[in-house]
């Protein structure tokens, strides 16, 4: 008898924990956010996810890559999602067409431009020079990585549009294959194709436009305002798992944050992710925490004004807000 009581306890007991578990479960907050594309330039949001970052702050994030920066904001603004994950720069435009709930930047993911300069040529001391008289295949004209290249270039002396054959009427997605098949002596490229392209012979990295450019918030969560206003938990609660994925990459060998990434890149080879993620981390392309400064703020809107897209400056209070990041840092 005594036997039976205990194991009747003990099936109780049992019973409670799992329905604390499922209870658990079933109280997760679903939040859904819009990457702009899949990149391992976003390497510490995939932490937060196969970590289970999200999960132990309360949430269930849903995540969808919307492909491009117009579709990714038009999702966020027709509420088909509650974050996005995409330029900054793209508050800005938003806000310049007189939306009456702007889109407000509350933590930033990444501190640098995402691209390569590639030459075709294998050269040994490489200066910004060498690219005067050359055929240069850049990117989509008024997007982020041409706007970044075109400021590189002019911090270099050089004139884009007249000391070089600058091609920019290639797709995004066609340009890798556009310079395999023969155009142009240089190209700007992300990763991974960037190091996919020096592993086969057929271009070679020779300067970063991340490390010339400088720091500015190029990938950055966003959310309107009437949407943070009603969910101020949840965005706290959201960047609080974001910190510690960002300090978790920088913690961890590039080995442990490949393999924690890996299910999102199912046809990246393993060592090309390694070389990707230590490549980003050497230039401190992965912002350490989610604070995103004013400095960053004003270097942007330097590099959009200097591109003839800028209506005119919006102050970094107007459409950055800081105190999720503040107090995620300070716990």
């Amino acid at each position: 008898m005594k036997k039976l009581s205990i194991c009747f306890l003990l099936l109780i007991s049992l019973s409670v924990i799992l329905s604390g578990c499922f209870a658990a479960q079933e109280e997760l907050k679903t939040v859904r956010v819009a990457e702009v594309t899949r990149s391992i330039f976003y390497a510490p949001q995939y932490v937060a996810l196969s970590q289970g970052f999200f999960e132990k702050e309360g949430l269930k994030v849903e995540l969808t890559t919307t492909w491009g920066g117009d579709k990714t904001m038009t999702t966020l603004l027709s509420d088909g999602a509650d974050i996005a994950l995409v330029g900054s720069e793209t508050s800005i435009y938003v806000y310049q067409q007189g939306s009456e709930d702007p889109v407000i930047n509350f933590a930033q993911l990444t501190q640098t431009d995402g691209t390569f300069l590639v030459s075709r040529e294998k050269i040994e001391d490489f200066s910004w020079d060498d690219l005067k008289g050359r055929v240069f295949l850049g990117q989509r004209k008024g997007g982020m990585p041409q706007m970044v290249g075109e400021y590189v270039l002019k911090k270099h002396g050089i004139d884009p549009h007249r000391d070089l054959e600058l091609i920019q009427n290639v797709d995004f997605g066609n340009i890798p294959n556009a310079f395999a098949s023969g155009t142009g002596e240089f190209v700007q490229l992300f990763e991974p194709q960037a190091t996919i392209f020096e592993m086969e012979g057929i271009g070679h990295v020779v300067a970063s436009f991340g490390v010339e450019s400088g720091h500015v918030p190029y990938t950055s969560y966003m959310a309107k305002q009437s949407f943070i206003a009603k969910n101020e938990e949840v965005i706290q609660r959201f960047t609080n798992a974001l910190y510690r994925a960002q300090q978790w990459v920088y913690e961890q060998p590039s080995e442990e944050v490949a393999e924690a990434i890996a299910p999102f890149f199912e046809d990246t080879d393993h060592d090309v992710l390694v070389q990707v993620i230590d490549r980003y981390k050497a230039q401190a392309s992965y912002k350490p925490d989610p604070l995103l400064e004013k400095s960053h703020w004003e270097l942007l809107q330097d590099i959009i004004e200097e591109a003839g897209e800028l209506k005119e400056r919006v102050d970094y209070e107007v459409l950055v807000n800081t105190t999720f990041a503040e107090l995620a840092m300070s716990q």
